[in-house]
């Protein structure tokens, strides 16, 4: 399999947990665990990181900055005709994949989004009740809002709603679950008919599929470590069913795992998840012409 595989340094903020950067090490376990393919494999890596140092005082101007520095190593893998493979950081990396592919593919191409998530990151600044701005990623590559952050990191074209599938967001606030009611995303469960279907639909419309996962995707107990881990999620085994449909379409061409917070305390035990996920995912990538 041809593969560029873009490792973010670090996980920002966002205004969750204080100011500031977490590192994230996991490709060290990822690449250990030859989780990204086999020997004799093409694979090319970048590493785009932020430094303590260049924060500013404006935490959108500093995502703005990360996600460009995203979109670039993006970009490089991308015009090289590789399958895109993107880990680390968390959900405020998407404007930077998204950017990237424009960049590499023009903001004409037709990117679906196929969100596996505890929750929806389509929060506003509007509809908010945390202003955590890890929770509007989502929000941002459709153009609703902080245009600073999504320009910066590269998404010419915001992204059409109905060329968004999330799948599972089992919490959702209300003013965010009525935005996603009153656009036109589709919400579907992660177990059941309703999957594929939406996939389905959305493959045919489109020229790339973009696969996302966060990890507290996963129930709780698999993700003791996670900033935002959820009860009522699935086991590894359904989620990997759940990508395993997403990947029969044939249209995936750019899968991300992130938010694993392995240095926070219980970070050995999702990092274990982590690496099990992502090793599965690939695997079955790779059987995919």
């Amino acid at each position: 399999m041809k593969l560029h595989v873009v490792e973010v340094q670090v996980a920002h903020s966002s205004g969750r947990h204080g100011p500031g950067l977490r590192r994230s090490p996991e490709w060290r376990a990822y690449r250990a665990a030859g989780a990204y393919g086999t020997t004799g494999d093409d694979t090319t890596y970048a590493q785009p990181t932020l430094e303590e140092t260049e924060l500013t005082a404006d935490p959108v101007a500093d995502l703005a900055v990360l996600g460009a520095r995203i979109a670039g190593a993006v970009a490089e893998g991308a015009a090289d005709g590789r399958r895109l493979l993107m880990v680390g950081g968390n959900c405020t990396s998407v404007p930077g994949m998204i950017g990237g592919l424009q960049l590499a593919w023009g903001p004409t191409t037709r990117i679906g989004l196929v969100w596996l998530d505890a929750h929806g990151d389509f929060n506003t600044p509007r509809t908010t009740t945390t202003g955590i701005l890890g929770g509007m990623p989502v929000a941002v590559v459709a153009g609703l809002c902080l245009p600073v952050w999504r320009e910066g990191a590269g998404v010419v074209a915001p992204l059409p709603t109905d060329r968004i599938v999330m799948v599972d967001v089992r919490r959702l606030n209300p003013d965010e679950e009525r935005l996603i009611e009153a656009s036109e995303v589709s919400v579907v469960p992660i177990t059941g008919p309703a999957l594929g279907g939406a996939v389905d639909r959305l493959a045919s419309a489109t020229d790339v599929l973009y696969l996302h996962i966060d990890l507290d995707l996963l129930d709780e107990t698999l993700v003791p470590s996670h900033l935002s881990r959820t009860p009522g999620g699935p086991d590894l085994g359904q989620a990997l069913a759940a990508v395993e449909r997403v990947l029969a379409t044939g249209k995936v061409g750019v899968l991300a795992l992130v938010s694993v917070y392995s240095l926070e305390p219980r970070g050995e035990e999702s990092l274990a998840s982590a690496v099990a996920l992502l090793k599965g995912s690939v695997e079955r990538w790779r059987s995919v012409p």
